[in-house]
């Protein structure tokens, strides 16, 4: 594991438009393209959570699905896009070149938004699920690693960080526009599906028109790029490790949106779950990517994994919304603390002509527990209630912190025994 940034590998060093003003600091100091690229996410976020809010409920309520189907829903829908990432994160390398690869991505998935509303039965949706986790799985890589190539090194927990808060205000704005429209509608689930197509291309348009690409500096050797795995080191393949562990804890929100229905929340209001995760989840992920530039990423990994076992215990034994309430707000705050910084630990990690690779790689490993995590969760729920749910993922989160702290130390002896010789 990285303790401390700045020494993981170099921004895209030699390109004007990604070195930072040194006279500016905070927000300020971040380049326009991290902006840009966080603008794009959010206008996506807005359109994919629209739909996503009410899709568990209208799956169940509207369409007869249960929540094991639920699960496999989200689940095969969250690992194809990961399995999708290893390949375009390699592309990217390849081609030595990430824009385009994101562009293509964000187009298949703004297509697909209409098939939502229009879909007849479950396996349409399913089908409009997969087809649109596949442009995600295409942009993602590509996505990030051109962040990392954009980031300054010496703020990349802050890079990473404001990119996640905007992606994650269009989480909870795309929830809130679902409500509002719930209720101008009259409760039309359709007619949401149908709103929510209209952002999925001005993120389509931003990407397009706001975004320059940025070459990889050495990549372009189609034999180094196929092997990049081999030559990612050590301390990525412990982040690799990390995160798939927490990925079993760290099931699909639709069980929180479940777990609020089942404690007494209106249907018409149930957005409301996504809205109060993602503002707790904005308003941290700035804060804790600057803060892991200085203070070290493991430090905020710690404390993320903390807070997610506090979320499930409220979550496994509210009988009401109040204890719900806090637990889904303590979710948000643990993804606002670890995920964009598991993020920028792959960016340390990796060379920066391998980024593409090494977060395809990663994203593969973490879609493939997405799906564990939530067949999982549907089968302890279908079998055993939601406290079962959320306890086993509590006990996954406490395996992750273990894990975490096992390899800080062997990082630690292992730099010791360096400096020594």
């Amino acid at each position: 594991m990285i303790r401390r940034a700045g020494t993981g590998g170099s921004a895209a060093g030699g390109f004007g438009m990604n070195d930072p003003d040194l006279r500016k600091t905070g927000l300020a100091a971040l380049p326009r393209g991290i902006w840009v690229l966080g603008f794009v996410s959010m206008a996506m976020d807005v359109s994919s959570e629209m739909i996503h809010a009410l899709l568990p409920v209208y799956l169940v309520t509207v369409l007869g699905a249960s929540t094991l189907a639920v699960g496999f829903i989200e689940g095969i829908a969250e690992a194809t896009a990961s399995m999708v990432k290893i390949v375009s994160g390699t592309l990217s390398d390849r081609l030595g070149t990430r824009k385009w690869l994101a562009a293509a991505g964000y187009g298949l998935a703004a297509i697909t938004k209409p098939v939502f509303p229009l879909a007849p039965s479950i396996a349409w949706v399913t089908a409009a699920r997969f087809v649109d986790r596949i442009g995600k799985g295409i942009r993602g890589a590509p996505r990030d690693a051109l962040a990392a190539d954009i980031a300054p090194p010496r703020m990349r927990g802050a890079a990473f960080g404001l990119r996640q808060a905007l992606d994650t205000v269009g989480a909870f704005l795309g929830p809130f526009l679902a409500i509002a429209v719930m209720w101008a509608s009259g409760g039309s689930y359709v007619t949401v599906f149908w709103v929510a197509v209209v952002p999925a291309f001005v993120a389509v348009g931003l990407m397009v028109f706001g975004v320059e690409d940025v070459p990889t500096r050495d990549g372009g050797d189609p034999a180094d790029a196929a092997n990049g795995g081999a030559v990612l080191g050590r301390t990525f393949w412990s982040v690799v490790a990390v995160a798939a562990i927490f990925g079993l804890a760290r099931f699909s929100e639709a069980f929180l949106v479940l777990k609020a229905a089942a404690v007494g929340l209106p249907a018409m209001l149930v957005p409301l779950v996504l809205v109060v995760m993602n503002v707790v989840y904005a308003a941290a992920s700035y804060p804790a990517g600057a803060l892991s530039d200085r203070a070290g990423r493991t430090t905020l990994l710690l404390a993320g994994l903390a807070v997610l076992v506090a979320a499930d215990l409220a979550l496994a034994f509210a009988d009401g919304l109040a204890l719900a309430g806090l637990g889904i707000a303590l979710w948000g705050l643990h993804m606002g603390l670890a995920q964009g910084v598991m993020t920028a630990l792959v960016a340390d990690a990796a060379p920066p002509s391998r980024r593409g690779t090494a977060f395809g790689i990663f994203n593969f490993v973490t879609g493939v527990a997405a799906l564990a995590a939530s067949l999982l969760a549907g089968g302890l729920w279908d079998a055993f209630g939601a406290q079962a749910t959320f306890l086993v993922g509590a006990g996954f989160a406490l395996l992750t912190a273990a894990t975490t702290a096992m390899l800080q130390r062997t990082h630690d002896r292992n730099g010791e025994t360096a400096k020594q010789r």
